[in-house]
């Protein structure tokens, strides 16, 4: 039979149960295969129970020493209960010197002290009685959340200034740099708002005009990497200019909200319109009337002239549902026209193809087939949008064209080796 003792209001502080005639302490720690948190238990004596009522900073102090205990449990282990009891007398019942003293040699949970209150200061000097006097029994755990943060950016050498501070306030990346940009004004203290914006103008005045269009290589929802990194290099090298004093993580999460919104924007936008952004112009007049898309899965959609929307738009929107790591061979192909184009992804390159004869008697007939390499993303749309406008003709601007496949792949090899 289990009965309560002590407990605190709240619900994560360890209690005190009395369970088959004795007292132990109760704790809600670490976490099961299942990812719930389990409960330990050891055995603690009435000395220790009048302390733990009436000393908040010594419970407080406890707890943090015994949660690496937990986590060593691991998911399905036991606590180590000689170490934990060993632990009750010198923090529960000895002088501060001596808790300060034995601070020094064993592992313990930081967070969960400065999440209650204690001075981080006193906390780094090592003088932890001290630091709990001003203990909170309610837990701030973002304060141990920015106290975590700002530890992290000093062991990379990183002193935050206050418009530094303000900065990844307002993105919300203060507490976590992976965290996705946006913008949170009423995080930034007022009197610091107006320096924010600022630099936020700066930035968006040097990405003005600038996109990222999607990369459906790699997805539906992806984007185009190149132009992530040249609307980052951009933002970059404005905000430096314009405010030399920010540190390294204040500007890169300016251009990452940046390019962020863009991508965003991309990716809400219809695929027409990323189209026409792209400066694709063809494919609305397009003289084609039946165009064949296929993947290297041999699936195949056909796209009609009757069709609402653009073939570069249908193709790409095939591209994005089918792409995968083992499918980046997609093909276009104007069967009456006997002409097509191969997108080879895992090369950077494309083949345009084009019947030379005609096949007689029931003869296959023969193709004249040319590579060429491609520049990225933005590359391959202007190709594709190309060939939807005007056949393998209209590509003939965006070569060379290698008939020979050994001076094209000496071509591929420059290239990747630049």
């Amino acid at each position: 039979m289990r009965d309560i003792v002590f407990t605190r209001q709240s619900g994560w502080i360890p209690y005190v149960i009395r369970e088959d005639g004795g007292l132990k302490l109760a704790l809600g720690a670490g976490a099961d295969a299942n990812h719930d948190p389990r409960t330990f238990t050891f055995s603690i004596g009435e000395a220790h129970l009048a302390v733990i009522r009436q000393d908040l900073a010594r419970h407080l102090l406890l707890w943090s020493a015994v949660l690496p205990l937990c986590d060593a449990a691991g998911t399905r282990g036991r606590l180590d209960e000689d170490a934990a009891v060993a632990l009750l007398d010198p923090i529960l019942l000895a002088a501060p010197a001596d808790v300060d003293t034995l601070f020094h040699g064993i592992r313990w949970d930081r967070g969960q002290l400065i999440a209650h209150g204690a001075d981080i200061d006193l906390l780094e000097r090592g003088k932890v009685c001290a630091a709990m006097r001003a203990a909170t029994e309610t837990s701030n755990g973002q304060r141990a959340q920015e106290y975590h943060a700002n530890r992290r950016r000093a062991e990379r050498g990183t002193v935050l200034g206050p418009l530094d501070a303000a900065i990844l306030k307002y993105t919300g990346q203060y507490l976590h740099g992976a965290t996705v940009p946006r913008r949170m004004p009423d995080a930034v203290d007022p009197a610091l708002l107006p320096e924010v914006i600022r630099v936020i103008a700066t930035a968006e005045q040097a990405c003005a005009g600038m996109r990222i269009g999607r990369d459906p290589r790699r997805g539906k929802r992806a984007t185009d990497k190149r132009d992530w990194d040249r609307m980052a290099s951009t933002v970059d090298a404005a905000v430096r200019r314009a405010h030399p004093q920010l540190v390294d993580d204040a500007v890169r999460t300016v251009s990452f909200l940046m390019c962020s919104e863009a991508a965003d924007r991309s990716r809400s936008a219809p695929v027409e319109d990323d189209e026409e952004a792209a400066g694709d112009g063809f494919g609305r007049s397009a003289r084609k009337t039946i165009l064949s898309f296929t993947d290297d899965k041999g699936v195949e959609k056909v796209w009609l002239a009757d069709n609402p929307r653009t073939a570069s738009a249908e193709f790409w929107e095939f591209v994005g549902d089918r792409s995968a790591a083992d499918n980046e061979v997609f093909t276009i192909e104007d069967e009456e026209m006997g002409e097509g184009i191969q997108l080879h992804f895992y090369a950077d390159s494309i083949a345009r193809i084009t019947t030379a004869h005609q096949g007689k008697g029931g003869s296959d007939p023969e193709y004249r087939v040319e590579y060429g390499l491609v520049d990225g993303m933005g590359g391959y749309r202007k190709l594709v949008s190309a060939f939807v406008g005007g056949g393998c003709a209209a590509l003939e601007q965006h070569g060379p064209w290698m008939l020979d496949v050994a001076e094209f792949e000496r071509a591929r090899r420059q290239r990747n080796a630049r």
